[in-house]
C-alpha cells in the first residue's frame, strides 16, 4: 500500500452536519471511517460561516444524545415548548402545547455553528475517524467489493462504502449516475438573530404571509441576559437585497411589523444571511457501493423545519442497516443492507417533501378563497385534540418506523 493510498470501511464525502454525524455513528459501531470535506474546519466552525439555526426535533435530539454530543449542545439549545401556527392576521390559529404529548420539549433550536463545533470535538476524540480537510474527492471506480475515491492533488481512498453527504449539488451523486428532480420556488430565506424585550417562553412561531412563512424561533438568552430569537423570513427573491441592506433599526421595524408586539421592543443584531429556496430529490439513494444521505438525497423547503431532521434520520437508519448486516456476518455495504436503507428512508423523505411543498404553495399567497379554506383548516385541527397530537408527534419526529437511535436506544 502506497503512502498516498488509504483504506476504510466507510468513506464519507462531505463533512457538514449530516456527514460528521454519520461518521460518529459509524465509528461508534467500530467501522473505520474517512471523511473528506472541502472546508477548512476552523472556518466552518466560525460565527461568520453559517447564520442558520436548525430545528432539532425531539427524535433527532435522541440521536445526538445517543452519539455523545448532547452535553456540548445543551447549553446552546433553545427548547421549543410550544408551537403557534397562524395565517397572517387571522384570528384562527393552531397551538401545539408540549404538555399534551409528554413532559419534555417538542424539540430545540440550535445555531449551526455550535453544532459544528460539537461535531468537530467529538470527531477529534474518535481514533476510528480520519478527517481530510480541506480536501476534495471524486468517485473514481466501483467493483464487486469496493468503491474508490480519487483525492485532489493525488492519492485515493478505497472503501467498502462511499456515502455522499456533499449537499444539494452533490458531485458524487452525479458521478454515481444518480439523477435528480428539482424545482425552484423564486423565494429566498433571510436568516438572522435578534433580541427582544420580553421572553419568548419557549414558543416557536410560524406565521404565514403572502410571500412565504415567517418563523421566529426561541434561542437561549444571550450571555448578557438579553432575550433572543432566530428568524427565518421567506420573501420574494427580488425584494431580498433591499431587506438585507437595511440599517439595523429599519430591519428591526420590518420584523416588528410582520410579527407584532408580542416580544416587545425588537433590536436587530449581527449579520444577516440569505439562502435561495428550492427542492432537490434524488431518483434513488443507492448506486452500487454509493449511498446518499442528507441534502445530497433530498433538499426541502424550510417551512416545517424538517431539513436537518430528515438528514439525521438518514444517519440513524443507514448506521442501523450497516450495523445489522455486520452483526449477521454480511458485508455491511451489501445490496441487502443498502436497499433496506433506501426503502426505509426514501418514502419518508418523499412524503415530507410533498407535505412541505403543498404547505408552501397553499399558504404563500393572498388569494381570498384559499385563505378562508386554510384558516378554517387551522381552526378545525385546533378543535380536534387526537388529530392535533398526531401532527405534534410528526413534528417531533416520532411517528412511523423509527431507527433505534431515534427511539433513544443503542445502535
Amino acid at each position: 500500500m502506497r503512502k498516498d493510498e488509504m483504506t476504510a470501511d466507510i468513506a464519507i464525502v462531505g463533512g457538514g452536519l449530516v456527514g460528521l454525524t454519520l461518521a460518529i455513528a459509524c465509528a461508534a459501531a467500530e467501522f473505520s471511517v474517512v471523511v473528506v470535506d472541502r472546508e477548512v474546519p476552523a472556518n466552518a466552525a466560525d460565527d461568520a460561516f453559517d447564520g442558520r439555526g436548525s430545528a432539532i426535533a425531539w427524535g433527532s435530539a435522541q440521536v445526538l444524545k445517543g452519539l455523545g454530543l448532547w452535553d456540548d449542545l445543551a447549553p446552546h439549545a433553545g427548547a421549543i415548548d410550544d408551537i403557534r401556527v397562524s395565517d397572517g392576521d387571522s384570528l384562527l390559529f393552531l397551538h401545539y402545547d408540549h404538555r399534551s404529548v409528554g413532559d419534555h420539549p417538542l424539540g430545540y433550536i440550535i445555531e449551526n455553528r455550535f453544532t459544528r463545533r460539537a461535531l468537530y470535538k467529538r470527531v477529534a476524540a474518535m481514533p476510528r475517524i480520519r478527517l481530510l480537510a480541506p480536501m476534495q474527492a471524486s468517485l473514481l471506480a466501483q467493483d464487486a467489493t469496493t468503491a474508490t475515491l480519487a483525492l485532489a492533488g493525488g492519492g485515493q481512498i478505497t472503501a467498502r462504502l462511499v456515502v455522499a453527504c456533499d449537499g444539494r449539488g452533490s458531485a458524487v451523486r452525479e458521478q454515481a449516475g444518480i439523477g435528480v428532480t428539482r424545482w425552484d420556488y423564486a423565494q429566498t430565506a433571510i436568516v438572522a438573530s435578534f433580541t427582544h424585550a420580553k421572553p419568548h417562553r419557549g414558543i416557536a412561531h410560524e406565521r404565514f404571509l403572502p410571500a412565504g412563512p415567517f418563523a421566529v424561533l426561541p434561542l437561549p438568552d444571550a450571555p448578557d441576559g438579553r432575550h433572543q430569537s432566530s428568524l427565518v423570513w421567506t420573501e420574494r427573491r427580488d425584494l431580498v437585497p433591499a431587506m438585507l441592506a437595511l440599517p439595523d433599526d429599519e430591519f428591526a421595524a420590518e420584523i416588528a411589523e410582520r410579527f407584532g408586539p408580542g416580544l416587545g421592543r425588537i433590536a436587530a443584531t449581527g449579520r444577516r444571511w440569505s439562502y435561495p429556496l428550492g427542492v432537490v430529490l434524488a431518483d434513488r439513494y443507492v448506486a452500487g457501493r454509493v449511498a446518499l444521505a442528507g441534502d445530497a438525497a433530498h433538499g426541502v423547503h424550510p417551512i416545517a423545519g424538517q431539513g436537518l431532521n430528515m438528514g439525521l434520520r438518514d444517519v440513524a437508519a443507514l448506521a442501523e442497516c450497516l450495523v445489522d448486516a455486520a452483526r449477521l456476518g454480511l458485508d455491511p455495504a451489501s445490496s441487502l443492507a443498502l436497499e433496506r436503507y433506501e426503502r426505509w428512508r426514501r418514502f419518508d423523505n418523499l412524503s415530507l417533501l410533498a407535505v412541505t411543498d403543498v404547505l408552501n404553495r397553499l399558504f404563500s399567497n393572498d388569494i381570498a378563497p384559499l385563505r378562508l379554506v386554510r384558516d378554517l383548516g387551522l381552526g378545525l385541527v385546533e378543535q380536534i385534540p387526537p388529530l392535533k397530537r398526531l401532527f405534534m408527534r410528526h413534528a417531533m419526529g416520532v411517528v412511523g418506523d423509527l431507527p433505534r437511535l431515534v427511539r433513544g436506544e443503542k445502535l
